[in-house]
């Protein structure tokens, strides 16, 4: 049945290889701590009290709210499974409370230090290597989009001015790029034959040593090497850009729903965590400045 679910989430709700792993990690393991086996009557017989104790136990081990929570809704998405196969008859977990969440504004990136970095790197050296490198950085911090979206853009999906994505649950959106990353893009695309043979045909735009794709590590130990040689210290990564992009766009006076558009955020609710992000930039400007402290 929990194979049946994965498969579900995989085909039909077009969930990513890794968000479904997650989903099967938490279910297999709340089963594996319930020390029962997964027949039908069993799960019939999972009670309100033992999930509760199951959650009392997690927070126990010192499980923060996040993950508690992540591992509830994977399991609540089971359950609500279960009933629409007329597998069970009701969801054990409907009336858990979830462990309330601290409020984690995003890290972004200060402007003016970002953009004097970016344009300090204009005459990289000339090969697909550290064209690729710079791009990926220009791209991501112009663009918002994630890291998989950027390891899965193919040279068919850019034009003049846009780029075309496929983000989470399949759904494609288009994306403006400026004449910048426009250039940086038809320049690494030119330099695809100095690693690729004739007779290769590859497709997607971001390219390893040896003409294969790149890969989730290889992006996120790139960003964080060059961020910490340009002297940026704290929290680094492809996700930090992505917020970095949202912020200061909301800064410049980007309104929040093209914001959200360009993100990708299936929820407004989603895109406005920025505002408390900028509202807290306000509040210590206001401390600062302000005579009456």
């Amino acid at each position: 049945m929990l194979d049946m679910y994965l498969k579900y989430l995989e085909s039909e709700k077009r969930y990513s290889r890794r968000t479904v792993d997650a989903y099967k990690s938490d279910l297999y393991g709340f089963f594996e701590s319930m020390d029962i086996d997964k027949s039908t009557e069993n799960i019939n017989e999972i009670k309100l009290s033992e999930i509760r104790n199951w959650v009392l136990n997690l927070m126990n081990n010192n499980n923060n709210p996040r993950t508690i929570n992540r591992k509830l809704s994977a399991l609540n998405g089971f359950f609500k499974y279960m009933i629409r196969e007329k597998i069970i008859d009701s969801n054990p977990i409907g009336k858990i409370i979830s462990p309330k969440e601290k409020k984690r504004l995003p890290v972004f990136l200060e402007e003016k230090r970002l953009n004097n970095y970016l344009n300090t790197t204009d005459k990289v050296d000339d090969n697909y290597f550290a064209v690729r490198d710079q791009t990926i950085i220009e791209l991501l911090y112009a663009t918002g989009i994630r890291r998989e979206e950027l390891i899965n853009l193919k040279i068919k999906d850019i034009a003049d001015d846009y780029i075309k994505v496929m983000g989470k649950g399949r759904k494609e959106r288009l994306i403006p790029i400026t004449d910048n990353i426009s250039i940086w893009l038809q320049r690494l695309i030119s330099k695809h034959k100095e690693i690729i043979p004739e007779e290769v045909n590859n497709e997607y735009v971001f390219l390893t040593k040896k003409g294969g794709k790149i890969y989730p590590n290889f992006v996120y130990r790139l960003i964080k090497d060059k961020l910490t040689t340009a002297g940026f210290t704290g929290k680094k990564s492809p996700h930090v850009l992505r917020h970095t992009f949202a912020t200061h766009m909301l800064n410049n006076g980007a309104d929040l729903n093209s914001i959200k558009t360009v993100l990708g955020h299936s929820s407004l609710a989603t895109t406005q965590i920025y505002t408390h992000t900028t509202f807290e930039d306000l509040k210590r400007i206001h401390n600062k400045a302000h005579p009456r402290k």
